[in-house]
Parts: structure tokens; sequence; C-alpha cells
């Protein structure tokens, strides 16, 4: 039986973190041999835990090499990820045309996601019938506006004419299933965005270094300088309007992992994020024996203890939360 992951679920156990409390899964396959599944949210739509990233690492590592994309993508689908995103301006329209290649013979199979970055209406219909061609379908399961940044853009996206107004237009069409944000770096304006407009989805950067943290005498505590993190302060209030949560920045754009002691291997990485209220992960992947790996610990996932989860925060967020902040802040999803 599914539960669903309400904001009075995750404030619960995240209160219970001193008596070693771990989230549950909410999954609806259990065993070994397929990836878990959650609901997204109001869509009433099941994914899988990991999705297809198709930004900068996918574009790098497979532009010029078409034949080499595709396949990583169906073998991908084949083995159970069939959540893909993607945006307009990765690769200049790069990673689309990858995935419409596997689309225009599996499109039942695949939850497409998409983002057109805020504009007025004229803009994102230029945009979202280009984005179409390229994927060869007539229409996206999920459409964002990408990459959400300050309050003056939430209150500009509301303005007559543009983002929030035809976004509601193209959902009402179903020429767009579902309306989704997404956010790299502040937190404050997504929380604002998210109270303010009635979106189905929300994607927003979640992993083990954000939470920012300071070691002092006996323990550690929040850092008052650092930045607040999506997880404390966006997170609570898509799931207070049962949103699917979409989750991306999950390795750091690869700066968490390393043998270092103060970094960590992806699969504890992916872990933490897996085992807080997510329904997906967005991982960019660069060849299919990634992708197999990546599959592999999704299929062996079990929830992370909250005093787990805790103790990789306090050792990654002290020596990586500044720096990803000014990081995520500046990043360009063009590539």
């Amino acid at each position: 039986m599914r539960n669903a992951i309400t904001r009075r679920n995750y404030l619960a156990l995240t209160a219970a973190a001193g008596a070693g409390a771990a989230l549950p899964v909410h999954c609806a396959e259990t065993q070994a041999t397929h990836i878990p599944k959650r609901v997204l949210g109001r869509t009433g739509v099941e994914v899988p835990i990991l999705g297809f990233g198709s930004g900068s690492r996918f574009c790098n590592a497979f532009k010029g090499k078409d034949g080499e994309a595709v396949e990583a993508l169906n073998r991908a689908v084949d083995l159970g990820v069939t959540y893909f995103d993607t945006a307009t301006s990765y690769g200049s329209g790069y990673s689309q045309r990858m995935m419409g290649e596997v689309l225009k013979a599996r499109r039942k199979e695949v939850f497409i996601a998409t983002k057109i970055y805020g504009g007025e209406r004229d803009e994102i219909m230029r945009n979202l019938e280009e984005t179409l061609k390229r994927l060869q379908t007539d229409h996206v399961d999920l459409l964002h506006i990408h990459k959400l940044e300050d309050d003056d853009e939430v209150k500009r996206v509301g303005e007559k004419g543009g983002s929030v107004e035809t976004y509601y237009k193209l959902r009402e069409q179903k020429v767009a299933r579902f309306i989704g944000v997404t956010a790299h770096s502040d937190p404050l304006p997504l929380r604002h965005f998210i109270e303010r407009y009635d979106f189905d989805c929300v994607q927003m950067a979640l992993n083990a270094a954000l939470q920012g943290v300071v070691r002092y005498e006996g323990g550690y505590k929040p850092n008052p300088a650092s930045r607040p993190s999506f997880e404390t302060l966006a997170l609570p209030a898509a799931l207070e309007k049962n949103m699917g949560v979409l989750a991306m920045k999950v390795l750091g754009q690869g700066h968490l992992v390393g043998n270092d002691p103060q970094k960590a291997d992806a699969k504890s990485l992916m872990r933490y994020v897996w085992s807080l209220p997510v329904a997906s992960s967005m991982i960019g992947m660069t060849s299919v024996a990634e992708i197999e790996q990546n599959v592999a610990w999704a299929r062996a996932f079990t929830p992370m203890p909250v005093a787990e989860r805790e103790g990789l925060s306090k050792a990654l967020a002290p020596r990586h939360k500044a720096s990803l902040d000014r990081l995520f802040a500046d990043h360009d999803d063009r590539c």
C-alpha cells in the first residue's frame, strides 16, 4: 500500500531524529529487480526515484556521439529510468533532440519534463513549439519555469501575459499535463512562488552539504551566516501544498564526490536524497556503465536513518556549503 508523503509526516520524522528515526520508503515496487517508484504529489503519477538528468554532464559526454547518446537513453528506459529531464538550453536543444529519438518510438513509456526560462507568452510559445519538434511529441508531461532566481522574478512571472498565466493555459489545453518551477540557489523566492501560485511540481537543489552547519565545541549547530537550505525552507512549503518534489544537484555538480574525508561516495549522496520526501532525483549520467551502476543502487535502496543523514551533512557542509551556494548562484545551465 502506498502512503502519501505529507508535510506532517516530514516534520514529525525530522523531529524524531534524536531517536534515530528513518524516513519511510514509499515505493510502488519493493523487489530488487525494480527501481522504486513514488507518487509525484498531486499529479498522482508514479515515477522512479532515479531520473535521467540531461544537462551539462550528458551534453558534454555525448555531443558529437549521437548514436551513443540514444543508446544510453534507450538502455536507461530498458532498466526502468523512465523519467527524462531536459531543457531548451541544454546543449542548445541537443539533449531534447537525443531524447526525441527515443520518444518517437517509446513515448508512452517515458515521463518527459522540460524547462523554459521565464518570459512573455510569445517567447514561451516559440520555445515550446521548438521543444515539441525536437522531442517528437505533441505534449510534455511536465513543463517547468526554469531557474527561478529572486523575488523580482516571482512577481514578474505572475504579470499578465507572463509565464504563470501562459503555463496555466498550457495545462488547461493539455499541451503540458502538469506545470512546475525549478530553482538552483535561493530557497526563499522559491518558497514565495510556491505559496503564491497554483503549480503541480517543484524541482530544487537538495544534497547532503546544503544544510549549513558549523562545528563548535561538543558538536554542531546551524550556521546563522549561511544561506538557508531548500530542504528546510522550500521543501516543507511544497509538501504543504502536496506538490510533486524533484531533487537536483544531488552530487553538487560532482564537487561532493571523492575519497577525501570531507567528501562522499555517489551512492551515499543519492541515498541521502532518496531518504527525503522527494518523488525523484535528477542525476546526470554519462555512459551505459554509469546508468547501470546508478540503477543497481536505486534498486537496492534502503532509507538512510536520520542520524546518519545528519552525520553526512556535518561532514560535508562546513567545507562545501558556502562554495556550493556561490556555484549554484552563478551556474549557467547552458552547455
